[in-house]
């Protein structure tokens, strides 16, 4: 990177840090103070760190080579979003903020009683905890490819950074700062696709690009077929996604104390109501420079892998040398055929030209289908030359370009995005891993004397709380090179818990008759059920928030009626 890029990249996150932590300087004297910022937040404060909270770099760097790879398809799994805001709205705001709770599990204890709030909390530390892990290595990816530090020392040096700032300002902090970084965020990311755009060759428009991604079936934004194992379709995001952010939005603490920070119940609603409105569009904009890159690369030439640690570490290998001769020389002369058929294609339809349309069309599959090939062998001369290394590169797509193509300055403000985003969603996740972690596991159950328990022993709980998740973090990130593309590892450790934690709290809200120790054996089955069908089936992941669901519901209303409800314990 140039010096221009640092000073931006620098500059930029530097005065966001900044700034947030002054104006919130003395946020933290008072429990609530420290977990909901005194509950001042306005409604675009609330709606900006809530969307700030989800984006985390795993999105501006997974979701590109998502798109890259498989089209515009992922964008169904947010089709359910918009409506699960209206829901959260309507049901689950007006009893939090009756019941001025600080976290969503403080609710079951109310409704159920202590070992069913400890059981769901459990589970929200657990899936939280690993899921920070994963955020907090991707920022780490992109360092790492950079500056060519180790990886496990750049995590480790991000965590760190991680956890001072997260723990200094609390809620406040955390909400004020993301204001800044969602900025920087939909600028940066506005500003890629429009250099992508500019940058394919004289005479290619975006209409042109979008007619070719088309033509290759890289929008795929719908499918209306039914497919128990097809992870994103119509059918599972207005279900499994409708089910997934009904859970996160309305039981996760990382995001149940954005919006416990508003002012009010209608300050708190219209944060939820815009992150519903601008969610959407969002994400289409990130999956649409996903295939823009894809259209690029078409025109130009790509690497043989975007993953370049693995791919120089293979190529320095003596054993590997011819085949690798072999691999780049037919790669080149695929990808020169590659280039000249996406160019036909472009003229031909401008020409109306329709039999050189279908030419130009079959052509281009046939050498996507060869370059594949060559993919999957290299791939395979990966596993022969290094094992232990990892041949996935559609985490390095977007990475790759900026490195390459972008010029001085776009660069760190590019890096700025993926880090302000790695900076949102962590600090979101650590200070709610703490708030949970003293409200609903140390409080209830510390034998310290009242008069001892004061707030300022609280906040000191919970700063120490958020350093022990944070360490947890750098632990599970260490190993999150060996998951799969990284924003579908994200929602698959979620679906594992959303739908058992959802069932909780529907029967709360809904089966007003059931006990607490029904929910809490209902709630049991179905978090090992839903383990089990993960290891032993091929059913798409967002359906186990579905199942998971209705699962708790239906054996909490059997077992209500198996037995009489005993005494409570509060």
């Amino acid at each position: 990177m140039s010096f221009l890029d640092w000073l931006v990249l620098g500059g930029t996150l530097l005065f966001i840090v900044g700034y947030g932590t002054w104006r919130t300087r003395r946020a933290g004297n008072s429990l609530d103070g420290y977990l909901l910022g005194g509950r001042q937040a306005r409604w675009w404060g609330v709606g900006l760190s809530i969307m700030a909270t989800q984006a985390s770099a795993v999105t501006f760097l997974s979701l590109p080579g998502q798109a890259y790879a498989d089209g515009m398809r992922f964008i169904q799994f947010y089709f359910g979003l918009p409506l699960a805001m209206v829901l959260i709205a309507v049901v689950a705001v007006p009893i939090y903020s009756r019941l001025g709770v600080y976290t969503a599990y403080e609710f079951l204890q109310t409704r159920f009683d202590r070992r069913t709030r400890t059981l769901a909390a459990s589970l929200f530390l657990v899936q939280r905890g690993f899921s920070n892990g994963l955020s907090l290595y991707a920022p780490a990816l992109v360092l790492s490819a950079i500056l060519g530090w180790d990886t496990t020392l750049t995590v480790c040096l991000l965590g760190a950074v991680m956890i001072t700032y997260t723990v200094s300002g609390g809620t406040r902090a955390v909400t004020v700062t993301q204001q800044g970084q969602m900025a920087v965020i939909f600028t940066g990311m506005v500003v890629a696709g429009y250099l992508l755009v500019h940058y394919l060759p004289a005479g290619v428009g975006f209409t042109d690009a979008l007619h070719v991604a088309g033509r290759m079936g890289k929008l795929n934004l719908v499918d209306f077929n039914f497919d128990w194992e097809n992870r994103y379709n119509f059918w599972t995001g207005m279900t499994g996604g409708l089910f997934l952010a009904l859970s996160y939005f309305g039981t996760d603490q990382s995001q149940v104390q954005r919006y416990l920070s508003g002012q009010s119940i209608t300050q708190s609603r219209l944060g939820l109501l815009l992150n519903g409105l601008v969610k959407v569009p969002m994400q289409f904009g990130i999956l649409l420079v996903g295939v823009l890159l894809f259209v690029f690369y078409l025109f130009q030439p790509a690497p043989l892998s975007f993953n370049r640690p693995v791919y120089e570490q293979v190529r320095l290998s003596s054993a590997a040398a011819p085949e690798m001769a072999r691999l780049e020389k037919e790669y080149a002369l695929v990808q020169q055929a590659q280039q000249a058929a996406a160019t036909a294609l472009v003229a031909a339809r401008r020409a109306q030209d329709v039999p050189t349309q279908a030419w130009a069309e079959q052509r281009l599959q046939t050498t996507q289908a060869a370059a594949a090939g060559l993919r999957s062998d290299w791939k395979a001369l990966v596993q022969r030359t290094a094992p232990t290394a990892d041949a996935k590169d559609t985490d390095y797509v977007f990475l790759s370009f900026v490195l390459r193509y972008l010029p001085q300055g776009v660069v760190g403000l590019l890096l700025a995005v993926v880090l302000s985003a790695a900076l949102g969603s962590a600090s979101s996740g650590l200070n709610s891993l703490g708030s949970t972690t003293v409200i609903d596991l140390y409080r209830p159950f510390t034998r310290r004397p009242p008069a001892l328990c004061t707030d300022k022993h609280l906040v000191r709980v919970s700063r120490g709380a958020t350093v022990g998740w944070g360490l947890l973090g750098i632990g599970f990130a260490l190993f999150a090179a060996r998951m799969e593309n990284l924003i579908q590892a994200v929602n698959i450790l979620g679906s594992l818990f959303y739908g058992t934690i959802l069932g909780i709290f529907a029967v709360a809200f809904f089966q007003k008759h059931v006990h607490g120790r029904a929910v809490f054996w209902a709630a049991v089955v179905t978090q090992v059920a839903t383990l089990l069908a993960f290891w032993l089936t091929d059913i798409a992941y967002l359906w186990y928030n579905v199942l998971g669901c209705f699962l708790v519901m239906g054996l909490a209303e059997l077992g209500q009626r198996a037995s009489p409800p005993g005494p409570l314990s509060r």
